[in-house]
């Protein structure tokens, strides 16, 4: 991922989490929000609900891998925040992957 493409200012962490809305999936949550950016950006989060840094740390790489190999092509202008449950911590790569296609086909953003 470009350092373009993620998240990282706190401001806008909390306009997000203010003014967007969210979309509840079995191993995942995604906030979303509309930028006025040419481009999206894209902050995988696991909280330490989660568990231990392993678990956390696994947590994210579930997901990134999870929108790689799904295909999901973010559009353009949008934030997407997105944060792992406790549930995340025993599946596989493959289950992470259709809760988050689940996810975002119900955000309204992509198609499919």
């Amino acid at each position: 991922m470009l350092k373009k493409n993620v998240l990282r200012n706190k401001k806008d962490f909390d306009v997000i989490y203010r003014k967007g809305k969210s979309v509840p999936d079995r191993y995942v949550v995604v906030i979303f929000k509309k930028n006025s950016l040419p481009y999206s950006r894209t902050c995988f989060l696991a909280s330490k609900k989660v568990g231990n840094s392993v678990q956390r740390n696994r947590a994210r790489r579930l997901m990134k891998e999870g929108m790689r190999a799904s295909g999901i092509k973010l559009p353009d202008g949008y934030d997407f925040i997105i944060i792992a449950r406790k549930t995340i911590c025993r599946v596989k790569c493959h289950d992470v992957q259709k809760s988050l296609k689940s996810a975002f086909r119900r955000t309204g953003v992509i198609g499919k």
